[in-house]
């Protein structure tokens, strides 16, 4: 009997340890996933820098000034002095019409001034009514005006200093008045029409700075000036717009050529976050952060974010100078969570 009481003992202790080793076990595996369950996450703390305040536009390169040449009546076209893509000074001749009527208005404008010097002398003695010279007088003026038009229309010159960007005609066409002979176009300078948000109508002055680049231009940056701000909102696109002045003094850019404006509104003091700590709410354009707090936990913050550069975003609202945000790890967190800092 004592026998069998010592081994009925021995194997209730075995029993006994065996139940309290797996009691222990299960705790320590419970510890662990618990630990294995908090997020680990990368943070970045984040700083007022100055952001420069500036947004770029498109637009397309316009002559400064654009011209028509071309006479007031119709005629032929005798000589043709200029070509597509020639360059003409203000004045210069780039065309003659015929000018057999403006040989007959000459002639009759010298036989009006004979007959009106003879009449003048009949008139100083009396021998010409009032009323007879005045009629003289008349046809005199009329035919010195006919003849300025013509012989202004007869000899076509540029208005501006520019370059010949169409010839519509050649030498011997009749002039119908469908289209100009030439047209010319001041390059130097030359403008764009920029549209910019009427949320930064306040910010823009004349005479502010613009940087101008061109596709096909790469590499090259151009300097202009506001030179107009038109007075009125489009309601259409809520855009307002400005002139734009490039000087353009080695004529490298060209009317049509398109163009990105970057017009600048100053500089603000604002927090400055990386872009891989924004996180957007689905279904809506709400962005949001996690923000570590000192006790380990997470918050889920509402941002207002401003202009983006590069890898990073500008804050107008929802972080404090020196926070700590959280940049990786995300998909885990919600708010008040705890998580592990990955140093």
């Amino acid at each position: 009997m004592k026998t069998i009481f010592r081994t009925m003992t021995l194997a209730a202790a075995v029993a006994l340890a065996a139940g309290c080793g797996n009691s222990n076990s299960k705790t320590a595996e419970q510890t662990v996933a618990v630990e294995d369950l908090t997020p680990t996450v990368a943070v970045t703390q984040v700083s007022v820098r100055e952001v420069p305040q500036e947004e770029t536009y498109t637009s397309t390169i316009q002559a400064y000034v654009k011209n028509n040449i071309a006479p007031q009546t119709a005629g032929r076209i005798s000589r043709i002095l200029v070509d597509i893509g020639d360059f003409v000074k203000k004045g210069q001749v780039v065309a003659e019409m015929d000018q057999t009527q403006l040989a007959q208005v000459e002639l009759q404008l010298k036989n009006n001034e004979t007959e009106l010097n003879r009449l003048r002398g009949l008139y100083e003695v009396g021998g010409l009514s009032k009323s007879d010279l005045d009629a003289i007088e008349m046809a005199y003026n009329v035919s010195k005006t006919q003849y300025d038009n013509l012989k202004e229309n007869a000899t076509l010159v540029s208005p501006i200093n520019g370059v010949i960007t169409a010839r519509n005609y050649d030498a011997g066409d009749m002039y119908a008045m469908s289209a100009p002979i030439y047209t010319v176009e001041q390059i130097a300078p030359v403008k764009l029409l920029v549209g910019i948000s009427e949320t930064d109508y306040s910010k823009v002055k004349k005479g502010d700075s613009v940087e101008i680049t061109a596709d096909a231009l790469p590499g090259k940056t151009f300097y202009g000036k506001i030179n107009k701000i038109y007075p009125t909102v489009d309601p259409a696109t809520r855009t307002f717009t400005v002139e734009v002045v490039v000087d353009n003094n080695y004529n490298t850019l060209r009317p049509g050529m398109f163009a990105r404006a970057t017009v600048k509104f100053g500089v603000n003091n604002s927090v400055v976050i990386p872009d891989v700590a924004v996180v957007k709410q689905q279904g809506s354009g709400e962005r949001f952060v996690y923000i570590l707090n000192a006790d380990g936990t997470v918050t889920y913050q509402k941002v207002v974010l401003g202009r983006r550069m590069g890898a990073e975003y500008e804050v107008l609202e929802g972080i404090a100078d020196g926070a700590k945000v959280v940049t990786g790890g995300q998909i885990r967190l919600k708010d008040g969570i705890k998580v592990i800092v990955n140093e």
